[in-house]
């Protein structure tokens, strides 16, 4: 991109990140995807993953990896672009389900992440004359395919991915889609890894290379040699929001123990597989 265009976004990267601000996986689930991804990008990928972050992220993907949150009260237009909402089924439907709240057709995380991916592609291309911000790209792309693993992300229409779901979680009052976003994570955190979310993300990258291991190659591939299949990881999402994160699970509800330890093997899983499939997704871009 033109040297005048980068530091607009370098500027609008800057003041952002000294705003407060959590939404989607919250940050250190976003944290962990983008941590996960980069450790595994392949030196083609990793150059132009450096090249295209700006300076101050200091080559830390994960470091900017909540960026699409912190800029929707500049961009108001990307708002929809971070989930899918469902007629009340558990299945995901392209055409039935990939639009805004108006109705508006293509305005969802599954098709901002086939969007995103295509503008990267031109990424060989003279970026001074590229028509894209390709650095706006990569911090979109890395954490819509954060948001679209997240199972509530792609949650019922009806209750908007379980936000007007009111529960508490222990004694505090929380609703059902930041108990999946934050909660489960923090609360594991400051269990199990002293309150470090670089502990927590090793912890997930250790069974990556163990427990997972034979899954993997299975996460990384798209049918009909696809750059990215978002209505895979969509339909994903939508049926564990059915099997874990809406069972059970009533209007005023107290989620304890019984909750918090069934439902976090399914959130590092979910993590883990968008970790992964950012990596493989960035690798073919950039092969």
């Amino acid at each position: 991109m033109g040297a005048c265009r980068f530091h607009i976004v370098v500027a609008i990267l800057s003041l952002v990140f000294l705003l407060p601000g959590i939404h989607g996986w919250g940050a250190d689930g976003h944290h962990t995807i983008c941590k996960i991804a980069q450790s595994r990008l392949s030196e083609a990928a990793a150059d132009a993953v450096k090249e295209l972050l700006p300076a101050f992220a200091e080559n830390d993907l994960a470091s900017v990896c909540s960026w699409a949150d912190q800029v929707r009260f500049h961009y108001h237009w990307s708002a929809p672009l971070h989930f899918i909402n469902t007629p009340g089924v558990c299945n995901f439907d392209y055409n039935r389900d990939c639009k805004d709240e108006d109705g508006v057709k293509g305005r969802c995380v599954a098709a901002a992440i086939n969007n995103y991916t295509t503008e990267l592609l031109t990424y060989k291309q003279d970026s001074s004359k590229s028509d894209y911000n390709l650095t706006e790209s990569l911090l979109f792309l890395s954490h819509f395919m954060g948001d679209i693993h997240q199972p509530l992300h792609c949650g019922y229409a009806a209750d908007r991915g379980g936000n007007d779901i009111e529960i508490h979680w222990y004694t505090r009052k929380q609703n059902l889609h930041h108990v999946w976003d934050v909660n489960i994570i923090e609360t594991a955190e400051e269990r199990f890894y002293d309150s470090n979310v670089d502990e927590f993300a090793d912890s997930i990258q250790k069974n990556i290379t163990t427990g997972w291991a034979d899954l993997v190659p299975k996460w990384e591939t798209c049918s009909s040699n696809q750059i990215t299949c978002p209505d895979v990881y969509a339909s994903e999402s939508i049926k564990a929001a059915c099997d874990w994160s809406y069972k059970g699970v009533t209007e005023g509800s107290t989620l304890e123990d019984d909750y918090f330890l069934s439902r976090l093997p399914i959130v590092k899983l979910r993590l883990a597989q968008g970790g992964v499939r950012l990596a493989a997704t960035l690798n073919r871009i950039f092969s």
